[in-house]
């Protein structure tokens, strides 16, 4: 019995212990499971801060990458082959615009692409304007020309005016004019009458004037005898000359030898049938222009 005693207080002091290890044990796992969980909620604070710091930085780039194309939609220049190139690049940043970068490396790659289309933007910004200075000063010198042009015709233009004045000074002064022109009618002896029934011939005597500014040579000297009815007489259907650009019946005309000094000179025309009684004028032609007229009377008695 004594010794069952004493194995009963033998015994008391293993199951004191037991409970305390056990508590021991139940804190230390407790205290496990606590920093394993700070530890997971740590983590996962620390993935969410990451996260939106990975998404702000793709938001932000996104609207970098955004302000290029607009920039690029606003670069301008005359030069196919630039255009192409930046229709070229515009392209290569919206295909990056539809990446969807959503870790570390991706977003470095992001930054690394655009820190590479900036500095291509740049030059192309500054090759357009170069050619944009450029052109300015191609328009400017363009306009500069133009207006020398311009000033060229106009000088021209007077020139020409003053050329056609002058040429038409030089024409009329050219033109061999007559004077002393008298037309009278004689009778079958070469006295001066005027009745219609006596009249034979009519002579029509005039002076070509010098003129050393008129082409010299072989010249033809139109006379036309106009009736008080304004009818020309002519005393062949063929009496026919140019005059301004048409044709003109004459009643005679005169050969003569012109050497640019006063010439002594007459044309004589038969009378016919066309003779009527009334005022006459004689008008004569030379080289194209009216160089002199007068008047005579043929009454009826």
């Amino acid at each position: 019995m004594s010794d069952t005693i004493i194995g009963t207080i033998k015994e008391e002091p293993e199951k004191k212990g037991s409970p305390l290890f056990l508590i021991f044990i139940a804190v230390v796992l407790a205290l496990a499971l606590a920093f394993i969980i700070y530890s997971y909620f740590d983590q996962k604070k620390r993935m969410i801060e990451m996260e939106t710091v990975l998404t702000q930085e793709k938001d932000s780039l996104a609207n970098e990458l955004k302000l290029m194309v607009h920039g690029y939609d606003t670069l301008r220049s005359n030069n196919d082959s630039l255009n192409a190139k930046l229709q070229k690049e515009k392209s290569r940043i919206l295909q990056l615009l539809a990446v969807n970068a959503s870790n570390v490396q991706l977003i470095k790659r992001y930054k690394g692409e655009i820190t590479t289309m900036r500095e291509i933007m740049k030059s192309y910004i500054v090759q357009i304007d170069s050619l944009n200075t450029r052109n300015k000063i191609l328009v400017a010198e363009n306009q500069d020309i133009k207006e020398q042009i311009t000033t060229v015709k106009k000088t021209n233009v007077a020139l020409s005016k003053v050329r056609e004045e002058l040429s038409s000074k030089v024409e009329i002064a050219s033109v061999i004019q007559a004077k002393d022109i008298v037309a009278v009618a004689l009778n079958k002896s070469r006295k001066e009458t005027t009745r219609l029934d006596r009249i034979d011939k009519l002579r029509i005597c005039f002076t070509l004037r010098e003129n050393p500014i008129a082409k010299a040579g072989e010249k033809i000297v139109y006379l036309r005898v106009i009736r008080p009815d304004s009818l020309a007489i002519a005393t062949t259907p063929d009496n026919l000359f140019d005059f301004n650009g048409s044709k003109m019946i004459f009643t005679a005309s005169r050969q003569v030898e012109y050497i640019n000094q006063d010439i002594d000179m007459c044309i004589f025309v038969d009378k016919n049938k066309d003779f009527i009684i009334g005022s006459y004028k004689a008008e004569l032609y030379l080289d194209g222009a009216v160089i002199g007229g007068c008047s005579f009377l043929i009454t009826k008695r």
